[in-house]
């Protein structure tokens, strides 16, 4: 399986310090200095599994490529690069679609673990799960094609909207906490923040809740964490 990231960064000096570090721990790169060229590339090169867009380019910013990204690929994993902090920058980068966000400057070690983290989670370093489907009304999750139905149409899902699916599915009623959801689905050696899970889990509701507003399938656990509400 070919371990390919592609790299979307317009200031020379950090778009080098990424790309030296993700060949060091064993990725090929493919790099793009601007939003329309990451496009291309990834038209290009059907092969990349995880995708690092900077949100502050010339012409159309990470954020849109993120939306146009997800529009036709589902199974990519994405991380948003930004120099700034502010929690609207996150939640927006996450809520286009994104899996995860680092802000800058950020170490190798964190860089390549959150690569890492998505990579197995978009199938490049993990084996094919057994063959099976978990069926809790009005839901099927097949665990063989990674797919998932609600009244039996498929509902689009990234690769870390289906973890999220598929560790719920397995344990019906019980209320996780966020750090055992951060460990389950982006794994023990993840350095993120909590707030991934409850924007990912936001995200995820839009998708499956018949009113997200008021979600009845995955229940909030005040102070807590979250509950697959069967």
């Amino acid at each position: 399986m070919a371990r390919k990231v592609l790299v979307l960064e317009d200031e020379s000096s950090i778009h080098s310090f990424i790309v030296i570090n993700l060949n060091r721990a064993g990725y090929d790169v493919v790099e793009a200095e601007t939003g329309e060229e990451a496009l291309e590339r990834l038209r290009e090169d059907p092969d990349v599994r995880v995708a690092l867009l900077d949100i502050m380019l010339p012409g159309i910013d990470g954020f849109e490529v993120c939306r146009r990204i997800r529009a036709t690929n589902t199974r990519i994993g994405i991380i948003m690069l930004t120099a700034r902090s502010q929690e609207m920058d996150k939640v927006t980068g996450l809520m286009t679609g994104a899996d995860d966000y680092v802000t800058k400057p950020f170490s190798p070690a964190e860089l390549t673990a959150r690569v890492d983290a998505l990579f197995r989670r978009a199938g490049g370093g993990m084996a094919m799960e057994q063959a099976g489907e978990i069926y809790q009304d009005p839901f099927l999750l097949n665990t063989r094609n990674r797919t998932l139905e609600k009244n039996g149409v498929r509902v689009k899902l990234t690769q870390v909207e289906y973890s999220i699916m598929k560790m719920f599915m397995e344990n019906p009623g019980k209320a996780l906490s966020r750090e055992e959801i951060l460990d389950m689905v982006w794994g023990k050696d993840y350095f993120g923040e909590l707030k991934t899970v409850d924007v990912n889990i936001r995200r995820l509701r839009l998708k499956i809740e018949d009113n997200a507003q008021n979600p009845t399938y995955i229940t909030t656990v005040w102070g807590y964490g979250y509950k697959w509400g069967f």
